[in-house]
């Protein structure tokens, strides 16, 4: 690990040399890649520099425990390090894990009324507020593709993107069923109901990422439908893809032009494709896995929000929160967070 380590440190001083010459200045694209570069090897560097100086303090009050007059400040100086080292080794195992090549990608989140009628659909809408409050509270932006709303305010499917820094970090691990215990809106008694909603969150893919044949999609236009002012209903800018070798269909209507309707299109598509070829690379390998923490396992029962016992459970590790509001209203950084340990601990595992 240690050579590795080296050789790491040593990329880094490179780039930090190239990023402080003169003839680097007059190369912008250059410079871009040097910063994201840099930015990336940042954090490892730092915790390994960290973990050099704590070995160089543990060695150097071991040679002062010979002197009589230093002993006692030397051992405790000595055992804060030996205390130090193995949460610095820790971290460093976790930072040298493979880096999930999509975790600096956008996302596009479909969440689809499950199980439970018109109470499913308040609640995929209620997930949606969700996902938006936490976009908000990280200052990434959200903004809807497509949506079919119903009457009382509820969603039947709602399509949307989340764009900023280390989104697909975050969100892929919220693919799955979640299921809502609740007395619904719609119900005259005290009767608490049960029901369901898919949660898909995807990679934003470009089209370049993907090897589209123009030839394998069919586009339609219509009118678009729903709030807009004049604009709706009066010119055919919506767009539909059809993929027919898989029967894919992509639907996008917000944007005002149909040109820029068919590159959202597009790229939902594309992203679509990308994660079903993924989930088909997945089943060849590991055809039982052990925890499907960032799987994105659309069928699988993930979590549950149990609203009269103000308890929200995620069953992949086990963990229950009674604050159900405040998840509701955004805060999943508690969740997310016991997540991403517990699928860095898998990772770990894998590797030993």
């Amino acid at each position: 690990m240690l050579d590795k380590l080296n050789a790491i440190e040593a990329k880094y001083s490179q780039i930090e040399a190239r990023l402080g010459a003169s003839e680097t200045y007059g190369d912008p694209e250059l410079v871009a890649r040097l910063n994201k570069e840099q930015a990336e090897l940042q954090p490892l560097v730092d915790a390994f520099r960290a973990y050099r100086r704590t070995l160089d303090a543990r060695d150097q009050a071991q040679a002062l425990m010979a002197d009589p007059e230093m002993r006692e400040l030397a051992q405790e100086e000595y055992q804060q390090a030996l205390d130090e080292l193995p949460r610095l080794e820790k971290e460093l195992q976790i930072l040298l894990l493979p880096r999930d090549p999509n975790d600096g990608k956008n996302v596009i989140v479909e969440i689809r009324a499950g199980v439970g009628g018109e109470e499913a659909a308040l609640f995929a809408h209620s997930l949606f507020r969700m996902y938006s409050m936490y976009a908000d509270s990280k200052r990434w932006h959200t903004e809807v593709d497509s949506a079919s709303e119903t009457e009382l305010g509820g969603v039947k499917e709602i399509v949307f993107t989340v764009e900023g820094e280390g989104v697909w970090s975050r969100f892929k691990f919220e693919s799955g069923v979640h299921r809502v215990q609740r007395v619904p809106e719609t119900e005259s008694g005290d009767r608490v109901h049960t029901s369901t909603v898919t949660v898909a969150v995807l990679p934003e893919m470009e089209t370049a990422d993907v090897q589209l044949n123009p030839a394998d999609i069919e586009m339609q236009v219509f009118r678009s439908s729903g709030a807009g002012g004049q604009h709706v209903n009066k010119t055919s800018s919506a767009v539909r893809l059809i993929h027919k070798p898989t029967g894919t269909v992509v639907e996008c209507q917000q944007e005002r032009s149909q040109f820029q309707n068919r590159d959202k299109a597009m790229r939902i598509l594309a992203s679509r494709l990308y994660e079903t070829e993924q989930e088909k690379i997945s089943s060849e390998y590991t055809q039982q896995r052990r925890s499907q923490v960032g799987s994105g396992m659309r069928n699988e029962r993930i979590r549950t929000y149990n609203f009269p016992q103000g308890r929200v459970t995620d069953h992949r590790i086990g963990l229950t929160l009674y604050k159900i509001d405040q998840v509701m209203d955004g805060a999943l950084d508690e969740i997310i967070d016991a997540l991403a340990a517990d699928h860095q601990a898998e990772l770990l595992k894998e590797q030993q």
